[in-house]
């Protein structure tokens, strides 16, 4: 299945290379799933088979903006490999601090975390982390610009900015059990990941949101998805000028309708 081979540094640069080349098909059609949702953004599918790319919005896709909360799965990895983290069962208590997502008000485990974005819980395993061991992991990944602000926020404060590409070259990394953690690491956070799994395809991402440098609400889902033993890796990105838009759950939706319009979810690819 692995017929992309990539040295690991840097890894991002080969990806984005591969996308500007002529393995990149452009395809404007795309921007109708969209529009049909009221926002703007970028979609990029990796055929892991034939090594093409197809790329909605290249400006978009190569421009660098905070990672929002899909940064839980770095995070996670780091806190795996460092031993923050033990298994998807460890709890994390409530801080008592009453939060917009009722979701988030309760003592919680990594699964159901990661499930929910609860970013009381990342934000506690990124102080156990440490800034100073955060910052030589994101320089070990070359991730986005590796720059880190607040210890616990570095993420959501706009400090931290990675391009669409980037992250579709981090989830080919992560596929292919290529990144600088143990494989135990690796296979936790893409069980994490996992969404659906059945005799035609296996589908998984991880989704996030956040706000861009003018406050305006931005959103992620990155992944991959598996059909008769082949691989494509994807990377959404979208943002919108209302501030009441659920992002990560238009992302969502965004993401099955493309793939659903290239062809996925029949077993077929």
């Amino acid at each position: 299945m692995n017929k992309i081979s990539f040295l690991f540094i840097p890894f991002f640069l080969l990806i984005l290379s591969s996308c500007t080349q002529n393995k990149a098909k452009i395809n404007n059609d795309l921007k109708k799933h969209f529009d049909a949702a009221g926002v703007d953004g970028s979609f990029a599918l990796l055929n892991n088979q034939s090594g093409n790319i197809t790329v909605y919005n290249m400006t978009l896709d190569t421009t660098r903006v905070t990672p929002g909360t899909s940064f839980d799965l770095v995070n996670t990895l780091i806190g795996i490999e460092t031993g923050v983290i033990m298994d998807d069962k460890m709890v994390i208590k409530w801080d008592g601090v009453e939060r917009k997502d009722s979701s988030w008000n309760k003592d919680m485990d990594l699964k159901t975390a990661f499930k929910v974005s609860a970013q009381p819980y990342f934000q506690e395993i990124a102080r156990k982390i440490g800034e100073d061991t955060m910052q030589v992991w994101l320089d070990t990944l070359h991730y986005g610009n590796t720059k880190i602000g607040a210890a616990d926020s570095f993420w959501l404060d706009n400090s931290l900015k990675v391009t669409p590409d980037e992250q579709l070259g981090l989830m080919f990394q992560l596929y292919f059990d290529k990144l600088p953690f143990s494989k135990y690491a690796q296979h936790m956070v893409k069980n994490l990941m996992l969404q659906e799994e059945n005799n035609e395809y296996k589908y998984s991402f991880a989704a996030g949101s956040g706000f861009d440098e003018q406050d305006k609400p931005i959103g992620w889902v990155i992944g991959f998805i598996e059909e008769n033993r082949h691989v494509f890796l994807f990377s959404t990105f979208l943002r919108s000028q209302n501030q009441e838009v659920d992002m990560q759950q238009k992302g969502k939706e965004i993401t099955h309708a493309v793939l659903e319009d290239l062809g996925f979810f029949k077993g077929q690819k």
